[in-house]
């Protein structure tokens, strides 16, 4: 199994994903095959720094960097020896297995839908945030930013990814999907959720349960919760306010800390046929780390099969 990780990207890097190498190596029993892209010149000191052990990694020279305001499509045409473009030319390539970059989110989203494309039969693959609930379990937000406009069947397969990923990799079983609205009754809200409603109750893959509101995204009501990327950013960036609140009060509560973002990784980028991970743009060690080990699950249990066989014939 080999996981590609951008080493470059990041507010932190590449220290801080040094660091998450090290947490990762040092707590798996059976660990990855890592490819570290990046600038060799500058990670070799770092690696031997921190006693990164040469047997369980591979260096592959990418000098460019795509920077965080660099335009997406443009950046991955222009600098094919950035570390970005080289790990979804090992993706595409089948020399790796996944990728993993904290880095530009624009250009991980070009790159999955162009370099490893889109599953047969997906419209839009959508990105996912993990919430935790009062409860002290954790529930499903998607989409949270890759498709700020969508369709009524783009959130009907919203609703059957998020329903596979929360069963294969948060180990819920039937997951219960709700449509995020401003109102329970069927009938409630705009145009797109009128419309997403009733293709969601008849989705026979999926366990609907009907709306859910604003005030029951942090309670155990829905494991799945769907809406377009408007709505989910917004929410997301609700909760993580929430957590830097805490932080600047200095407020300790466990169930706000459990809004700490590096504790779940990344999010995975769902409707594409490999797994690609994409970090905050601020992630340190714990962060690099937990997002290696679930690209590593994905792996393991062949979420990505899974998902294609759901969507064979649609």
């Amino acid at each position: 199994m080999n996981i590609a990780l951008d080493m470059m990207g990041g507010d932190f890097a590449p220290e801080e994903t040094v660091k998450g190498v090290q947490q990762y190596l040092a707590g798996s029993k059976s660990p990855a095959i890592l490819f570290l892209l990046g600038d060799e010149q500058i990670l070799n000191p770092l690696l031997h720094q921190h006693n990164i052990p040469p047997t369980s990694i591979k260096i592959i020279h990418a000098p460019q960097v795509i920077g965080m305001h660099e335009h997406p499509t443009k950046a991955l045409k222009e600098k094919q020896q950035s570390s970005i473009a080289v790990g979804f030319h090992l993706l595409a390539t089948g020399k790796a297995d996944a990728f993993i970059s904290a880095g530009n989110t624009g250009a991980m989203l070009v790159g999955s839908v162009y370099s490893i494309k889109t599953m047969a039969g997906i419209h839009r693959p959508t990105i996912s945030t993990i919430i935790p609930r009062e409860n002290g379990t954790t529930g499903l937000l998607l989409d949270v930013g890759a498709n700020a406009d969508c369709k009524p069947e783009n959130l009907n397969q919203f609703g059957l990814l998020g329903s596979l990923y929360a069963q294969t990799i948060l180990g819920i079983d039937n997951p219960r999907v709700g449509l995020i609205n401003i109102g329970e009754e069927e009938g409630k809200g705009n145009l797109l959720a009128q419309a997403a409603y009733p293709l969601l109750k008849a989705n026979t893959q999926i366990n609907f349960i009907g709306n859910v509101e604003g005030r029951d995204v942090f309670l155990d009501k829905a494991d799945v919760m769907v809406c377009e990327g408007f709505t989910g950013n917004i929410i997301l960036k609700l909760a993580e306010s929430l957590f830097e609140i805490t932080k600047r009060q200095d407020v300790h509560n466990e169930y706000f800390e459990r809004f700490n973002f590096e504790d779940y990784g990344g999010t995975p980028v769902l409707g594409v046929s490999k797994p690609v991970i994409i970090g905050h743009g601020i992630s340190h060690a714990k962060a690099f780390r937990n997002m290696i080990t679930l690209a590593q699950k994905m792996i393991e249990t062949n979420l990505m099969g899974k998902m294609k066989a759901s969507f064979e014939g649609n």
